[in-house]
C-alpha cells in the first residue's frame, strides 16, 4: 500500500516541498516498479501529486509506451543510494538499484519540473559522493535550566522532545524526514551532544521513545544516530569506571548496544564529545582517544554501526596572557599522533575550521593530516556565530570554499571526508522550521553540498528558490539572489574582521563586544593593543600553527606579506597601518568595511520590502521583522567595532566620518 504522504499541522510552512512543486510530476501518467518500504514511499508520493494534479499513477503495469513517468528498481551498478534519469520516446525514466535511491531519483524529477519532460535525455547516473550526509541535533529531552530546550538552537523547541519525553504526534517529524531527504539527508542524532542526565537515559531505559522517532523518520531513509556519554558505563550501568580497556566496561557497552539494535534495527550509531568542554572521556584513565572511540566501535561493529568522535577537544581554562598556548593548534596536536589507530567503526568528526564556527577561519590542518583515519567534516548549520537566525547569513558559498580547498596537492576536503559531511542542525519547532524563513536555505544547501561537495553553491540556491516558491515572478527570484548572494560576506564586514572572530557577547554569543573574550580562559584572543592587533601564528615567531599545514599553504601563511586579507589576523599581529593586498590600511579596512556592511543591510532590507505582494504576507512579515533586527544589531556592531578600534589605535577614519 502506498504511504501517505505526512499532513502539516496548520500554519506550519512546507519550505521546499509545497504541493506546487510536484505539479508536474502530478500531471502525469506515472507507474512504479518494484516492492519495499521505500517504493511504497514513492507511491505515496506520486499518488498524492496525481491527486492534486490530475494524474495517475500506476503500480508494476507492463511498460508499453504509455506513460510519461516510470519509476522502479533494477540495475545492479548503480549502489547505494544511487539512480539513474533518461527520458527517450516520451518517457522519462528512474531507476534504482534499492528503495532509497528511487526516492531521491524522484526528489531528483521534482527538481527538475517541466525540464524532466521535455526532449530527450541521455542516460545519467546520480550518486551521492559521500555515504554519510548527517545532521546533529542539540536538543534537550528536558528543558536544561541554562541551555534551554535546544542548545545553540534558534528556531523554537525541540522536533523531537517534549515536556522531558519523546512527543506523541510524530507527524511532524515524519515530514521533516521527508524535508531531508529531497536535499540528500540520510541520517540523524535526536540529542544534544552535552548529554545531560535525561539525555543519557535514552540509552538505556528510554530507548522505546528513540525507537519511536526512528519509527518516523525511516519511511524517508533517514537512519537515527544518538548522542551518548563516555561516563555512561558508570552514570547508568552503576560500574566503578568507564576505563575503555576494562573488560567489565567493554562488556557494559556490547549488551546495551545489543539492546539498543534490538529496538532499532537501522540504527545508525553513537556520537561522542568526550575530554572537550568538560565532558567525560578516556584522558581519565590515561587511556588515548583512538582507545576511547574504539571500545564504542567494537560494540557497533556486529550490527555495521559506527561512533562519530568529536575532533573539538582543546584547553579550555587557558590563561590570557600564555601566548604559547593556542586553541587553534589543539585538534592537530591531539589527533595526528594517533593517525591509523581508530578502529574501521570509527569516525573522527573535524570541524571545518581550527576554532569555532567563525564567519572566517582557515580549512582545519587535521583534515589534511590523517590519512589512515576515516574522517567527517563538521559544519554548524544553525547559525551561533553568523546571526542566530536572526540575521540573513547564506553560508553555501563559505562552505563550498571548505569543501574544495586542497591541502597540499592532494584531495579536496570533501573528497577527504569518507566518514561524511555532518552539520549541526538549525531546525526547531518553529513555523518556519528554522526561525528565520530564508534560514530555510542553508539547511538545503548542506545537504546538497553533502551529496556533492563539488556542486556550485549558486545552483543549489536556485534550486531551492524554484523549490520553496514554484510560482515565483521573475521580481521574486532576482530579489531573493540580491539578499542571499552576497550576504555571508555582508555579515563578515559588520561583524570580526579579517578573520580575527569571535567578539561576541559571552555566553550566548549574539551581538558585538569586542572584549568579550579577552581575558577569558577560552582561548579566544585578538590582543588588539595600541600598536596593533591579531594573533601571531607563524612558526618563526608565534604558536607555530601556521606550521601545521603541508606546502604551500605553511609558507603562504608564514609571512604577513603572502598571507591572504581575510584570514591577517588569524595568523599574524600587525600594527594598524599594514597596508592589506587592497591598498588600504587595516585600520582604514577595519572601519570601511562596518559601514558598507551596515549599508548593505539598508539595502537588502529594501529590497525585501519592495517584494510585498510576491511572498505570502507571513513569510514576509517574518522576514521583514528580522531584518529590523539585522539592522540594529549591524549598527551596533559598526559602532562599537569602530569606536573600539578608534580608541586603541588613535587613527580617525580616512574619509572623515563620525566613529560613534
Amino acid at each position: 500500500m502506498p504511504l501517505p504522504v505526512p499532513v502539516l499541522p496548520e500554519g506550519v510552512d512546507p519550505a521546499w516541498l509545497p504541493p506546487a512543486a510536484f505539479r508536474a510530476v502530478g500531471g502525469r501518467r506515472t507507474m512504479i516498479r518494484g516492492s519495499g518500504p521505500l517504493v511504497e514511499t514513492v507511491h505515496g508520493e506520486l499518488a498524492e501529486a496525481c491527486r492534486r494534479f490530475g494524474g495517475r499513477a500506476v503500480r508494476d503495469a507492463v511498460p508499453d509506451g504509455a506513460y510519461d513517468l516510470v519509476l522502479g528498481l533494477g540495475g545492479d551498478d548503480l549502489g547505494d543510494e544511487g539512480f539513474a534519469f533518461a527520458r527517450e520516446d516520451g518517457t522519462t525514466t528512474v531507476t534504482a538499484s534499492d528503495g532509497r535511491g528511487l526516492l531521491y531519483g524522484l526528489f531528483h524529477v521534482v527538481r527538475l519540473g517541466e525540464a524532466a519532460f521535455t526532449g530527450a535525455r541521455a542516460r545519467e547516473v546520480h550518486r551521492p559522493a559521500l555515504a554519510l550526509r548527517m545532521l546533529d541535533h542539540w536538543d534537550n529531552v528536558a528543558v536544561h535550566p541554562v541551555m534551554g530546550q535546544v542548545e545553540r538552537g534558534y528556531a523554537g523547541g525541540s522536533l523531537f522532545w517534549e515536556d522531558g519525553r519523546a512527543r506523541r504526534e510524530l507527524d511532524r517529524v515524519r515530514a521533516y524526514g521527508r524535508l531531508l531527504a529531497a536535499c540528500g539527508i540520510n541520517a540523524i542524532s535526536v540529542n544534544n551532544v552535552n548529554v545531560h542526565a535525561a539525555e543519557a537515559r535514552l540509552l538505556t531505559d528510554r530507548i522505546g521513545e528513540v525507537a519511536e522517532i526512528a519509527g518516523a523518520l525511516r519511511p524517508y531513509g533517514v537512519r537515527t544516530h544518538l548522542s551518548v556519554s563516555f561516563a555512561a558505563p558508570i552514570t547508568l550501568g552503576g560500574l566503578p569506571t568507564a576505563d575503555p580497556l576494562d573488560r567489565t566496561v567493554r562488556g557494559w557497552w556490547a549488551e546495551a548496544t545489543r539492546r539498543v539494535y534490538q529496538a532499532i534495527p537501522d540504527f545508525g550509531g553513537y556520537v561522542v564529545k568526550a575530554d572537550s568542554e568538560g565532558q567525560p572521556g578516556p584522558f581519565a584513565y590515561g587511556r588515548s582517544h583512538a582507545e576511547g572511540a574504539n571500545l564504542l566501535a567494537a560494540a557497533l561493529e556486529p550490527f555495521g554501526g559506527t561512533v562519530h568522535w568529536r575532533a573539538f577537544v582543546y584547553d579550555h581554562r587557558q590563561d590570557w596572557r600564555d601566548r604559547t598556548t593556542d586553541r587553534a593548534r589543539a585538534a592537530y596536536d591531539h589527533f595526528v599522533p594517533l593517525d591509523g589507530e581508530f578502529a574501521a567503526g570509527a569516525v573522527l568528526q573535524v570541524k571545518h575550521g581550527p576554532m569555532d564556527f567563525q564567519v572566517r577561519e582557515p580549512v582545519s590542518p587535521l583534515l589534511g593530516a590523517m590519512p589512515r583515519t576515516r574522517l567527517a567534516v563538521e559544519l554548524q548549520v544553525t547559525q551561533e556565530y553568523t546571526g542566530q537566525q536572526r540575521h540573513v547569513c547564506w553560508l553555501g558559498p563559505m562552505w563550498s570554499e571548505v569543501l574544495r580547498f586542497r591541502h597540499e596537492q592532494g584531495l579536496s576536503v570533501g573528497e577527504v571526508a569518507r566518514g561524511g559531511l555532518v552539520a549541526v542542525s538549525n531546525v526547531g519547532d518553529d513555523p518556519f522550521w528554522t526561525g528565520h524563513p530564508l534560514a530555510q536555505a542553508n539547511l538545503y544547501t548542506f545537504g546538497r553540498l553533502a551529496w556533492q561537495p563539488d556542486a556550485e553553491p549558486g545552483a543549489v540556491l536556485d534550486e531551492w528558490i524554484a523549490l520553496s516558491f514554484p510560482d515565483a515572478l521573475e521580481g521574486l527570484t532576482g530579489g531573493l539572489h540580491a539578499v542571499l548572494d552576497g550576504s555571508w560576506r555582508t555579515y563578515e564586514k559588520y561583524t570580526a574582521p579579517l578573520g580575527v572572530g569571535f567578539m561576541v557577547q559571552p555566553g550566548h554569543h549574539y551581538g558585538p563586544s569586542v572584549d568579550g573574550y579577552e581575558y577569558s580562559p577560552w582561548g579566544t584572543y585578538h590582543f588588539a593593543d595600541r600598536e596593533g592587533v591579531g594573533v601571531d601564528r607563524g612558526v618563526a615567531s608565534g604558536t607555530g600553527y601556521a606550521g601545521q599545514y603541508g606546502k604551500p599553504w605553511a609558507e603562504l601563511y608564514e609571512s604577513p606579506d603572502t598571507c591572504p586579507d581575510e584570514l591577517l589576523l588569524f595568523f599574524h599581529h600587525v600594527p594598524y597601518g599594514h597596508v592589506l593586498k587592497s591598498g588600504k590600511t587595516v585600520i582604514q579596512h577595519i572601519y570601511d568595511t562596518h559601514f558598507e556592511g551596515v549599508e548593505e543591510v539598508e539595502e537588502a532590507r529594501a529590497v525585501w520590502g519592495s517584494l510585498t505582494g510576491l511572498v505570502d504576507p507571513a513569510r514576509h512579515a517574518r522576514v521583514a521583522e528580522r531584518y529590523e533586527e539585522q539592522l540594529r544589531s549591524a549598527r551596533e556592531w559598526r559602532d562599537q567595532v569602530n569606536s573600539y578600534f578608534f580608541r586603541k589605535s588613535g587613527v580617525p577614519d580616512g574619509r572623515g566620518r563620525l566613529i560613534h
